[in-house]
């Protein structure tokens, strides 16, 4: 059955081209030689016509090395009417490994066409293969994926998700692969990336001898990081690489602390004993019992004299500079007792992968997901005062243990180095390739987060977020809600006005708010005729009349001057609430005494995203997170699942109480009439001590500017460019420095691609 495993057995990469490829042989001498073929432009195609596989499931295997930041390829089947897209296979390629998907032959094929790519490049295709799959392994894999990649089968148990499918597509009268198939097809998703890691990678200069003395030369005091590692029956060469990560580390200032958990497997041993003798600043405790990881980490933790204590676990790597950034940072923030660092993934042949870039201190964040995770330094004395590592948090114990250590320390004692710092092993069966292969994890994470909030605000929920080890959590509204007063700015287009109202009033099911309508000098008579008798329709509605020319945050601020509600709603006369419970989401996070602005998660008609939360810096000012991302897409880190803090967020729907809002003078109507007034009203708020917060669990369409018409014209087009140069001259520093972003990430698209 698997032809193509044949192929390259016998005939290596003879697959018989068909159009738009060279072969290494006709490229020009300039090419690089390691490269098997060339796409001479965005179609490329090999054909395939005899060993075809019979219908059935299968699996096909890829791996190719390529030029460009990121390749998908596509299989056309043809099963007598030729090739077409609704008879392909779509699968986007990992960087540097093995890319695996299944798909379902329906009829026998006359012949397959084989898409290396779908842009000018050359490659190199190492592996590819069709494997047939038993009916029942491929119905497994199937309903696996399906429960942890497609939004609507989340919270579903996956041995239940056949038989539903199997019901569902009975009362419509067709197979259930027609419908399973589609929703398959959708986990696959198209995700730019303008720069791929490895050639960022490339683009990073190792320090040399003369600048890491430099730099040592540099630090007030050396102080001793010792290196906690526990150790259960690791493989050898991954430990062996684990150690000598420590040792090849350029800050020489370090104590490594194994605590061998009983090991059974064979060598280990033997390895820590000779690690132990040849490096006196190595020491090794053999447990006499297996513990699990928090009694091992225990076991580490008694033996560091270390002023600082690194977690590393016994089969990931430090990078060489590891420790001296992290000497570097205690030197330049002297109180600060817990430092972080960004973290990458290393595959089995060593191939980094999937970086992970994160925002300095984000407190919602980390309730959410433990996004400090590797590499994590922290003061070893309040690890200590802190109880170290708690036994029965086993999966998330470094979670649970940076909950109670931040519990302790302000904003300024957190400190996060934005380089890569630790490689965290992906393997087959590993929490870094794929959460869900630790189920307990997600329990003991969960656990973590309600102890936390036991002693902060008792009556939180906290539930399992839409993906594994990650949280929701649902802040209490007090028995009688405050009041909020909803901002709608308008002139005239009925049509979009009508629509918001309506749905607003029919899908807000908070108890206690009113709807102010700010009526923008309307002379429409189907507008001025809606809004007499949604008025009349609806106690909850209010219009107000502001006949003077469009400024837009002068508008609200009048509107914020008649409103009798203690929390204030700014909303675009654009804007549908999808779920009903939209503004109890955002009155609970907005009444908790830290929050100020707390924006929601808006869509384009079409369900991709238009608002994910703002980011300073994109385009010189500011961006909307995740633009254009599908409706159901992870995100950057499962991120536009996750409520957390961000610099900004827009004011097409947002919260705010109205003491805040007043305290820092409202909306600037002086200079910016249209544009980046709620970045402005955000960035007032943060600097007056408020963290701002982006949820995704209150959705809305969004008709964006529909109302207001686009910059098109000379003297709008004057006005935007003043209001980008007040923020500039207001703002120039932050906007640069987004603390909820990453230096090494993209300020000109928004899709946390690299920069």
């Amino acid at each position: 059955m698997s032809w193509l495993q044949r192929l390259l057995e016998f005939t290596p990469l003879t697959i018989h081209p068909l159009s738009r490829l060279k072969p290494h042989q006709h490229l020009l001498p300039a090419t690089d030689p390691s490269w098997q073929w060339q796409s001479t432009d965005n179609d490329p195609q090999f054909i395939l016509r005899k060993g075809l596989p019979l219908p059935g499931w299968q699996m096909l295997e890829v791996a190719m090395d390529h030029d460009q930041p990121q390749v998908a390829i596509r299989l056309y089947l043809d099963t007598g009417k030729g090739f077409s897209e609704e008879e392909s296979v779509f699968l986007p390629l990992k960087s540097g490994r093995k890319t695996k998907r299944m798909f379902y032959v329906s009829k026998p094929l006359k012949a397959i066409r084989f898409d290396p790519m779908e842009q000018e490049g050359h490659f190199t295709l190492h592996h590819l293969r069709i494997a047939w799959l038993s009916p029942w392994f491929a119905h497994d894999r199937l309903a696996s994926r399906l429960a942890n990649m497609h939004h609507h089968w989340r919270e579903w148990n996956r041995s239940r998700i056949l038989p539903e499918l199997k019901r569902q597509a009975e009362a419509k009268g067709q197979h259930w692969r027609d419908m399973a198939l589609p929703q398959y097809e959708a986990t696959f998703e198209r995700y730019t990336s303008r720069l791929d890691y490895r050639q960022w990678l490339k683009k990073q200069e190792p320090l040399s001898t003369e600048g890491v003395q430099a730099r040592l030369e540099k630090l007030s005091s050396l102080p001793l990081i010792s290196v906690l590692v526990p150790v259960y029956n690791p493989p050898l060469d991954w430990l062996r690489e684990c150690l000598d990560s420590v040792q090849a580390q350029l800050y020489p200032h370090w104590q490594l602390c194994i605590a061998d958990d009983a090991s059974t497997a064979p060598g280990v041993t033997e390895l820590l004993a000779e690690y132990a003798e040849q490096d006196s600043r190595i020491k090794v405790v053999y447990r006499p019992s297996n513990g699990h990881i928090c009694a091992a980490s225990n076991s580490a933790l008694a033996m560091a004299d270390g002023e600082f204590v690194a977690l590393l676990d016994h089969d990931d790597c430090l990078a060489p500079d590891a420790l001296l950034r992290v000497a570097e940072a205690f030197h330049q923030n002297p109180n600060a007792s817990l430092i972080y660092s960004d973290e990458d993934k290393l595959g089995v042949d060593g191939t980094r992968f999937d970086p992970h870039f994160k925002p300095q201190w984000n407190p919602d964040l980390l309730l959410t997901q433990n996004y400090i995770s590797h590499l994590g330094v922290y003061r070893t004395a309040l690890v200590r005062e802190v109880g170290g590592f708690r036994e029965g948090y086993e999966g998330s114990q470094d979670h649970d243990l940076v909950l109670r250590v931040t519990a302790r320390l302000t904003a300024q004692q957190i400190v996060h180095i934005p380089h890569v710092l630790y490689h965290w092993r992906a393997v087959e069966g590993s929490t870094a390739l794929a959460s869900r292969e630790k189920g307990y994890t997600s329990h003991a994470g969960l656990k973590a987060v309600e102890d936390f909030l036991k002693s902060k605000t008792p009556a939180a929920k906290v539930e399992f977020g839409h993906y594994s080890n990650t949280y929701r959590i649902r802040w209490p509204l007090p028995e009688h809600p405050p009041m909020v007063s909803m901002l709608i700015p308008t002139r005239d287009r009925v049509e979009v006005l009508q629509p918001c109202v309506d749905a607003i009033l029919e899908r807000t099911d908070y108890p206690h708010f009113e709807l102010l309508i700010l009526d923008n000098g309307s002379v429409c008579n189907k507008t001025l005729d809606y809004m007499v008798e949604v008025e009349q329709r609806d106690s909850r509605v209010r219009v107000l009349r502001w006949n003077h020319p469009f400024n837009y945050s002068a508008i609200n601020n009048f509107g914020a001057s008649q409103a009798k509600g203690e929390i204030l709603a700014l909303v675009n006369n654009d804007i549908e609430p999808i779920h009903s419970d939209w503004l109890n989401e955002m009155v609970s996070q907005a009444i908790r005494p830290e929050i100020g602005c707390v924006g929601a998660k808006l869509y384009y008609p079409n369900d991709t995203v238009q608002h994910g939360g703002v980011i300073l810096g994109i385009g010189g000012v500011a961006g909307h997170a995740h633009k254009y991302f599908t409706r159901n897409s992870f995100g950057y880190f499962t991120r536009l699942h996750l409520a957390h803090n961000l610099s900004a967020v827009t004011a097409a729907c947002l919260v705010v109480r109205k003491a805040i809002y007043e305290e820092v003078g409202g909306l600037n109507a002086q200079h910016l009439t249209v544009a980046f007034n709620d970045v402005d009203l955000c960035l007032k708020i943060r600097e007056a001590g408020y963290r701002n917060l982006w949820t995704p669990y209150a959705e809305l369409y969004h008709h964006e500017s529909v109302s207001r018409g686009a910059d098109d014209n000379v003297e709008k087009r004057a006005r935007a460019q003043k209001e980008v140069e007040y923020m500039r001259r207001i703002w120039g520093e932050q906007l640069d420095t987004d603390p909820a972003y990453n230096p090494n990430l993209t300020l000109i698209h928004e899709d946390f691609s690299l920069r």
